[in-house]
């Protein structure tokens, strides 16, 4: 009888939840930290984050610094450039994940990517939200109207020039849909500020 490979029962854990585990996951699961340690220096798992592990057999990451964002904070939502930027809907290059948490909620702590958090109150922090992978990991992202929405209500922090080539570029999509877009505004009482611009590329 063959003997099972070391370390088998917990890279099968693993593979059962995406290739990744936080430290705390891993030890609810049922692995031990020595475990981690010896996964680790046995090249069976990577560190990518603090107290954040991967699979080390799982393909290159495509989007590094999303999928750390959705493991370690999983209750925030990407917004304002770092959507933009998943939505293919801006030139600007990203240097830090713009999250958005709920009011009231402490200030995570995270080593890395850079991240700027902005705080949202209800129900602007709840509206828009979407659900996608990123690396197996499971990424919340406001839609494209929310998004746009958010940068025009913090366009004194982001640049009134990155909202409005946001909504140049949304108004060439196929899914452009401006009642959506004044709906979300609402939400994020930027109607006024934002329909003359609107208006003009109608």
């Amino acid at each position: 009888m063959a003997m099972p490979a070391p370390y088998q029962r917990q890279t099968n854990i693993f593979r059962a939840h995406g290739g990744f585990l936080r430290t705390s996951q891993a030890m609810k699961l049922g692995i031990h930290p020595r475990d981690l340690y010896g996964m680790r220096a046995a090249g069976l798992i990577d560190p990518i984050s603090r107290g954040l592990y991967r699979l080390a057999s799982q393909p290159p990451l495509s989007k590094p610094d999303l999928a750390i964002v959705a493991l370690r904070i999983p209750h925030g939502v990407i917004c304002l450039i770092s959507a933009l930027a998943f939505h293919g809907l801006t030139t600007q290059i990203p240097h830090e994940v713009h999250v958005a948490l709920r009011k009231g909620s402490e200030k995570p702590r995270l080593d890395f990517p850079p991240a700027r958090f902005t705080w949202l109150s209800e129900p602007a922090f709840s509206a828009g939200i979407e659900t996608h992978d990123a690396d197996g990991a499971r990424l919340q992202v406001y839609c494209p109207e929310k998004t746009v929405a958010d940068c025009f209500r913090f366009r004194n922090r982001i640049g009134l020039d990155v909202a409005l080539e946001a909504l140049k570029l949304f108004r060439e999509k196929r899914r452009f849909r401006p009642d959506e877009l004044l709906r979300y505004a609402g939400i994020c009482r930027v109607s006024g500020v934002m329909k003359p611009y609107l208006e003009a590329l109608l």
